[in-house]
């Protein structure tokens, strides 16, 4: 309804539980209503009038039995609470008609009842509330406002609220100031450079992992979202991980939001907490001209795609999506995230103009194009700005400084891995989806699983810290493990065929730094030790940073077998990493946590002088003490808890 600032409607709420200034703090629904009209140019006040509310759940507390004189009976015989605000419209219309007047402002004694108990009931229960109650004025503060150097405003009844109108109205006091509720969220982009107060930032923790902006919004009905002030984060996988930022428009509606602390969206609880603008603006903050290019377009739609294939073009994502669902302005619409050397990382945002073009689109999830499935989800314009953060500050390896060569002897001591061997008692599992974890794995292996050795899932990770689709397993015996490869390869995991081979711990090693396997055989990784060339430096054709994993040297060959065959190094006792390798780190199954293997780079001629090294012990000690200080602060760590369960 229109502002009038001669007629009022004064309203006033209680609810199941806490009331006064915790009202709607403890989620309780509301189960009474009053109101009455006041006209302040003629002085009249209307019939007051009070309904109750049945709510869904028939529970009062003490607090609310004290505070309003309700007992459990009366409420269990009221309306619901759409039915209620039906009367309510239809008897402040008939009033209006015999006053005269065909518009009000709707007056409370605390914007709690508005903000914090009726409009998050009425998200919940999906009821359109009625214009009237996204516009108010707060009674307090307008008594303050007429008389600045008054005290403190002692509790307001009914009739103390009418009592503190009529006193301002008498000093000519007008109305100026309407609270406004905002009917819907505004999504946008947000400048690393923009000013964001603390004050009006909170953390919302343990959310359904598919919720939008609109979702995070609709739990804080009734509260102002400043525009674009939702940001998902997001964790090292590029998934979002329950948690989200989300910036207010002032500190008082902060602070309201962080009184749902615990309230529930859908089955599960919500934590939230304060949070700073610098949080804020680490995830949704952005300089990228692009973006906000992309995100120009008001009232637009986002959704998300994940697993492209890397050649995937403009036209072949618009045929996937199909005639359904039209992008808006055609390839205009389509964002690809790259790498910063122009490589595709499988991601896309796409553009739709309404929910209904966004929903056909949602029906593709998991639907192929080319080879791969496709995962299609709700997005947000800071989800946006933030996977684009994330992909565009990725160092490329290429122009990673060459790192000494990193001794680690503890390798071969860490009780989680595995001694080198060419007994093949282990499988690889290729092809893995990228969420699958420790569980979908043994359920993968089904019956196979109870000859799973202790400690024996190793999943792999890439350069990136992202799941690689790899995993080793160590299995009992070599029968065991020829009996999972031939009754396990080429079973579907999640919509996927994982490939399965037979393989030693040292054919693991071998594919850890860069050589494949497949069920034809093992492929040696890109550069070949030579014995003949173990005391020299590596020649001047071959890549400075395509150095196998070396060991100890094995007993010397004649000349003309080693001319014959390329001999590779064990990987045991000292282990090394070339840049071009596929792998940077493998996780241990649980319980042995939190450790890591870090690999690293071999600088030219550094291989041949490891081997050097073999043979005076001394200069390997004094290499190993020179690289101890680069081992401490160039190691990554990465988080290794896979789970609790104990193989």
């Amino acid at each position: 309804m229109a502002s009038h600032s001669d007629t009022l409607v004064v309203f006033f709420g209680a609810t199941a539980g806490a009331n006064g200034g915790k009202l709607g703090s403890d989620e309780r629904e509301i189960i009474l209503l009053v109101w009455q009209i006041v006209d302040l140019r003629e002085k009249k006040v209307g019939k007051l009038h009070r309904c109750l509310v049945k709510p869904d759940t028939f529970e009062l507390t003490e607090q609310c039995k004290e505070e309003t004189g309700l007992t459990l009976e009366e409420v269990a015989k009221a309306e619901p609470l759409d039915k209620v605000l039906q009367q309510f419209q239809q008897s402040v219309s008939s009033e209006l008609k015999c006053f005269g007047r065909s518009s009000y402002t709707l007056c409370v004694n605390s914007p709690l009842v508005i903000r914090q108990a009726l409009h998050p009931e009425a998200s919940k229960k999906n009821l359109v509330l009625p214009e009237c109650f996204y516009s108010f004025v707060d009674a307090k503060k307008e008594f303050h406002k007429c008389c600045p150097n008054s005290g403190p405003v002692q509790k307001l009844t009914l009739s103390s609220m009418l009592e503190c109108i009529l006193f301002c109205h008498a000093y000519n006091h007008k109305i100026s100031c309407v609270e406004i509720v905002n009917y819907k969220f505004d999504s946008g982009t947000c400048s690393k450079t923009e000013p964001v107060n603390s004050e009006t930032v909170i953390r919302a923790r343990g959310l359904p992992w598919q919720s939008s902006d609109q979702d995070i919004a609709r739990f804080f009905k009734g509260l102002n979202i400043a525009k674009g002030g939702v940001a998902l984060c997001l964790n090292n996988q590029g998934r979002r991980n329950g948690e989200a930022l989300v910036r207010f428009i002032n500190s008082e509606h902060r602070d309201l939001a962080l009184e749902r602390h615990k309230h529930h969206m859908g089955s599960r609880y919500i934590e939230v907490y304060k949070a700073t603008g610098e949080e804020f603006l680490k995830i949704a903050g952005g300089t990228s001209n692009e973006v906000a290019q992309f995100l120009s377009k008001e009232n637009q739609v986002i959704i998300r795609m994940r697993g492209l294939p890397f050649t995937a073009t403009p036209q072949e994502v618009l045929s996937f999506l199909g005639p359904d669902s039209p992008v808006t302005d055609g390839a205009e619409g389509l964002l690809f995230v790259k790498y910063p050397d122009g490589r595709p990382t499988g991601d896309a945002f796409v553009l739709f103009s309404c929910e209904e073009y966004a929903q056909n689109a949602l029906k593709k999830h998991k639907q192929i194009l080319g080879k791969r499935y496709i995962e299609l989800f709700r997005s947000t314009a800071a989800e946006v700005q933030q996977v684009l953060n994330r992909y565009l500050s990725t160092p490329l390896i290429s122009t990673l400084p060459p790192s000494p060569v990193m001794p680690l002897p503890m390798l071969a001591t860490q009780p989680f891995l595995p001694a080198s061997s060419t007994v093949r008692d282990c499988v690889r599992l290729r092809g893995l989806p990228y969420t699958a974890g420790i569980e979908d794995i043994l359920e993968f292996m089904a019956e196979h699983t109870v000859d799973i050795k202790p400690h024996g899932v190793h999943m792999v990770l890439n350069q990136q810290g992202r799941p690689s689709g790899d995993a080793f397993i160590q299995m009992k015996s070599a029968d065991k493990a020829f009996m999972v490869s031939q009754k396990c390869h080429k079973k579907t995991m999640k919509d996927r065929y994982v490939e399965v081979f037979q393989c030693s711990t040292e054919e693991m090693s071998i594919v850890l730094m860069g050589g494949t396997l497949n069920r034809s055989g093992l492929s040696p990784p890109p550069c070949k030790l030579l014995h003949g060339l173990s005391h020299s430096p590596c020649p001047a054709t071959r890549s400075p940073v395509s150095a196998p994993l070396l060991a100890a040297p094995r007993t010397p060959h004649s000349a003309a077998h080693t001319a014959a065959h390329a001999l590779y190094y064990p990987p045991q006792p000292h282990l090394y990493m070339n840049m071009n390798m596929n792998y940077t780190a493998y996780y241990p199954s649980p319980p042995v946590s939190p450790s890591t293997v870090g690999y690293f780079a071999a600088p030219p001629g550094s291989v041949a002088a490891a081997v050097a090294a073999q043979s005076h012990p001394g200069a390997a000690a004094a290499s190993l003490c020179s690289h101890s200080r680069v081992l401490s602060s160039g190691c990554r760590a990465f988080p290794t808890t896979l789970g609790s369960r104990t193989f």
